[in-house]
């Protein structure tokens, strides 16, 4: 499994991304929010999904790529949606910013979401349906960000996803324990992972 792939930003158009590790070419699929993020940019670093389709005449693998963690997130609880494809999911990340489709889902905004193209009145239901509690569990709503940001304390979102993981291979729920740890960087935003998972062992119930 690709986690990342960084390197030399070889070429560059509005839909892909063609990008230079190790003398290898990696053809990335991206949204129009990760086009303008590394537009101009000599060096880049993509947070990668990968997609194998079977079936048909020909099997293909196909990488997509995204500026960061919240996007890919984002992008893959899109997928999980009955009627949003993959090709569907990146014309809604390249419609509405990470943070604003956040805040649709939030809300309920079924009336910006049909301003999507391809996406009806029932997609848009389901998508707000079958995502609002996801977006909360996995720490990604923009709700959590707006309020940390009043605080004047943004917390370390890398800091922050690897201690979830690794809560959760020990065997925690991810919606708690996201809170959790959102809670223990908002209070001590410069605490690295290690002490983070510690912290969180003693709240978590």
């Amino acid at each position: 499994m690709i986690e990342y792939i960084k390197g030399e930003l070889a070429e560059l158009t509005p839909a892909l991304a063609v990008v230079e590790a190790g003398g290898v070419g990696y053809a990335l699929n991206i949204s129009l929010n990760t086009y303008a993020a590394i537009q101009g940019k000599k060096e880049v670093k993509l947070y990668v999904h990968e997609a194998l389709t079977t079936g048909g005449r020909d099997d293909s693998f196909t990488l997509y790529g995204f500026f960061n963690k919240q996007e890919r997130a984002l992008y893959q609880q899109l997928i999980t949606v009955s009627g949003v494809g993959a090709n569907t999911a990146r014309m809604i990340l390249s419609s509405l910013t990470p943070a604003e489709l956040c805040h649709v889902i939030a809300n309920g905004d079924e009336r910006l979401l049909k301003g999507v193209k391809g996406i009806g009145l029932k997609t848009a239901q389901r998508i707000i349906v079958d995502l609002k509690d996801k977006i909360l569990s996995l720490g990604i709503d923009e709700g959590e960000g707006a309020r940390e940001k009043e605080q004047g304390l943004t917390a370390n979102n890398e800091v922050r996803d690897e201690a979830v993981a690794a809560l959760t291979m020990l065997g925690f729920s991810p919606a708690p324990t996201a809170k959790v740890v959102t809670q223990i960087l908002t209070e001590q935003p410069t605490m690295p992972v290690e002490q983070v998972v510690k912290a969180a062992l003693k709240r978590i119930k």
